[in-house]
């Protein structure tokens, strides 16, 4: 499901100056088809520019992410992940065994909750869903 999102281009349509190692840590994230933490984008980052620090990772996806450019994520690991922010909604199914991270769109889910948002009286205007879950077949082959 994962679509590429041109993080410099954003940086550039909100008018965040742009340095050469922010513009590492830019596409390391673009190219990003997990959640990386920050201990992996630096890693990821110091194979482009190994000058890159960690506070440098730290300081730049905080302000990306002040900025509306990523979404910040706890999938119960103890450790913040990110990604993209998308422009098409989407949720997480994460495997509590692997840490693996499934994002997927249901149609009826997302209907299902503006129904509850109206009978309780609110009109949705966002929403988060993280599923936590082990998959059936390392249950002992229960379907």
């Amino acid at each position: 499901m994962h679509q590429p999102i041109d993080i410099e281009a954003l940086c550039a349509q909100r008018g965040l100056r742009i340095t050469e190692q922010r513009r590492v840590i830019a596409r390391v994230l673009s190219e990003s088809t997990d959640h990386p933490d920050v201990e992996k984008l630096h890693e990821r980052a110091a194979l482009i520019d190994p000058r890159i620090s960690i506070a440098t990772v730290y300081r730049t996806v905080r302000l990306f992410e002040e900025a509306g450019i990523l979404d910040r994520h706890d999938f119960g690991d103890g450790r913040a992940r990110y990604e993209a922010a998308p422009e098409a909604h989407h949720d997480h199914m994460i495997d509590v065994e692997t840490g693996n991270v499934i994002e997927f769109v249901d149609p009826e889910l997302e209907s299902l909750q503006r129904q509850i948002a109206e009978r309780l009286g609110f009109r949705l205007v966002d929403h988060r869903m993280e599923l936590f879950g082990v998959k059936l077949d390392r249950e002992g082959g229960e379907r």
